[in-house]
């Protein structure tokens, strides 16, 4: 059985195809079940995945808002006229395209439908997260860098 750091390091001229496959199957997974997989295990000869995962989490009642200077979460009330955007897989999120950068959306900004407001990293991948609906961005609900969940909100929006 080849593991994923043998199969990073070459173990075979395929390895590599069958990692990125392997990857793109696992981000699916985790997308639909909402949920991290607590193992992975891969086997080159003859193709063989196991993926584990363990209890769903639920889903929250409120709209979690981060303080970044204090850390602290406060449940954000949903209204109407307020809508959040979402993360479209369980990973980290980041706020700009690379560190130095200026993020993609800045609280007060107006998005459009399908407008990159950031991206989160699954398993090596980036992937970009783009604006569900139109509307200012009213609230930043998760810091630069913070672990993400498929689903979870990333920012409250007017308008939405």
């Amino acid at each position: 059985m080849t593991t994923l750091a043998e199969a990073r390091d070459g173990a075979g001229p395929d390895a590599a195809g069958v990692l990125d496959a392997v990857r793109r199957t696992v981000l699916l997974l985790a997308n639909e079940a909402g949920a991290r997989p607590e193992l992975v295990r891969v086997s080159v000869g003859d193709v063989a995945v196991e993926i584990s995962f363990g209890a769903v989490p639920p889903v929250p009642a409120a709209v979690p808002t981060a303080d970044r200077n204090v850390g602290s979460v406060v449940p954000t009330p949903q209204t109407p006229t307020r809508a959040a955007l979402t993360s479209p897989a369980v990973g980290v999120f980041y706020r700009a395209p690379e560190p130095d950068a200026a993020p993609f959306v800045a609280v007060g900004d107006t998005v459009t439908e399908g407008q990159q407001i950031g991206i989160v990293e699954a398993m090596k991948l980036m992937i970009p997260v783009h604006a569900e609906r139109a509307g200012r961005i009213a609230e930043a609900l998760v810091a630069d860098g913070a672990p993400v969940e498929y689903g979870e909100p990333l920012f409250a929006l007017d308008g939405g």
